[in-house]
């Protein structure tokens, strides 16, 4: 019966993900930029409060919330995962050492990996979230294995479009729920 039910789920998700990313695409001009804006500014905020030493970033595909510029303005350590085989480390952004790494997305070259009990406050992309913390991913698992690490302890927050924000989502038990969810329609969860 669960294998049953994990097909199903599995398929549900990827139906979902094809339809997200189609609203995506039908953004009209400038509201992909509008409401990454708004996400950037409320976790300004929110990096402002927590004073965290260590925020893990990621660097956004062209359908991702566009946060590349807090990347280079915050003033604490800032980390950026690269992707080598099934695993995901994050590594010091250094400006000068970003290349196109694995799926076309800039990585940070060379250095030892972060420590995962170093990260304090970690910025995750997805496909869809809800209110509760819920993610989608792309289907690869390179974040729920790394948020399943032994010593993974940072606060996790979350980002999308506004349109990402479901009421629910299926769920399996290695999926790790976000402690904040920040939408592109200036909500907070």
């Amino acid at each position: 019966m669960a294998k049953s039910n994990f097909k199903c789920d599995k398929m549900e998700k990827t139906e979902l993900r094809r339809n997200i990313k189609l609203l995506t695409k039908a953004l009209p001009e400038g509201e992909s930029s509008k409401q990454s804006l708004c996400v950037v500014e409320q976790l300004r905020v929110i990096i402002a409060q927590r004073r965290p030493r260590v925020v893990a970033l990621f660097s956004p595909l062209s359908d991702e919330v566009q946060i590349a510029g807090l990347v280079s303005e915050l003033s604490c350590r800032v980390v950026l995962p690269r992707v080598a085989g099934e695993d995901m480390e994050f590594y010091d952004f250094c400006s000068a050492s970003m290349a196109t790494g694995a799926f076309g997305i800039l990585e940070p070259q060379g250095g030892a990996p972060c420590r995962v009990e170093d990260i304090d406050l970690m910025v995750v992309p997805g496909v869809a979230f809800t209110s509760g913390g819920s993610r989608l991913g792309r289907g690869k698992g390179y974040y729920d294995k790394y948020l399943s690490r032994k010593g993974f302890r940072a606060f996790c927050v979350g980002v999308c479009y506004a349109h990402q924000l479901l009421a629910e989502l299926p769920v399996e038990p290695h999926d790790r729920a976000m402690d904040m969810v920040i939408s592109g329609c200036n909500e907070q969860f």
